[in-house]
């Protein structure tokens, strides 16, 4: 048996559309994920014990359960409920619902982490709770939760894979179709880990240097 490259380089157009659709989604599915997360971890924080429990407990949910069960759920079971949508959509919002019980959690973290002293130095000289969230919490947060921000936005990236169960054109899909078509089932997971190791790389890099750039301001003055 040998590795044919030749069946990669055939398939190259469908392979860069598959390619582009993952990145898409999880770039997108950590955006919209990190987004909701801070709305969560805000409303934890702010908007009373009940709220907080209420949350918490559907958090608490998200994080115990697969994602592929999670995904099952939104794409078959939807349109149970009246929910019927098509798979790049329900990919989208799913991996968006299943990131963000994490980030909130992390952004949770990073609210807590921030010094009291700081806090009540800014309630002293009269800053309002929006005030002291935006240029206390937030800033001092930043870079208290960028290494696990990063570090869920490599998990979320994997866990595109998963999105290929509920027929989303993403690279996982595409190359196991080419597998199947050609038996070249080597070749094709092959590309699949490198693709994945690759953006990993990539993303960790990019995460570093915004680390080092936001290393400045690391400590604020009220």
């Amino acid at each position: 048996m040998t590795f044919d490259t030749q069946i990669i380089l055939e398939q190259l157009p469908a392979i860069i559309r598959g390619a582009g659709v993952t990145i898409a989604i999880w770039i997108f599915g950590t955006v919209a994920a990190g987004l909701l997360g801070f709305v969560v971890a805000v409303a934890r924080r702010y908007g009373g014990l009940a709220l907080d429990r209420a949350l918490g407990v559907i958090v608490g949910i998200l994080r115990g359960t697969p994602f592929l069960i999670q995904i099952f759920l939104l794409y078959y079971g939807g349109p149970f409920i009246g929910l019927s949508l098509d798979p790049v959509p329900a990919g989208l919002l799913g991996l968006s619902i299943y990131g963000a019980a994490y980030f909130s959690e992390i952004f949770r973290s990073g609210f807590a982490a921030v010094p009291k002293g700081h806090i009540e130095a800014a309630e002293c000289v009269g800053l309002s709770q929006a005030q002291i969230i935006r240029r206390i919490l937030l800033p001092e947060m930043t870079m208290l939760v960028l290494p696990p921000f990063v570090n869920m936005a490599v998990i979320l990236m994997k866990e595109t894979a998963i999105l290929s169960i509920i027929t989303v054109p993403e690279l996982t899909l595409t190359v196991s179709a080419i597998g199947s078509q050609q038996y070249a089932f080597v070749e094709s997971l092959f590309l699949l880990a490198l693709f994945y190791w690759a953006l990993v790389e990539i993303t960790g890099k990019v995460g570093h240097l915004a680390e080092t750039k936001l290393s400045r301001f690391r400590f604020f003055n009220v």
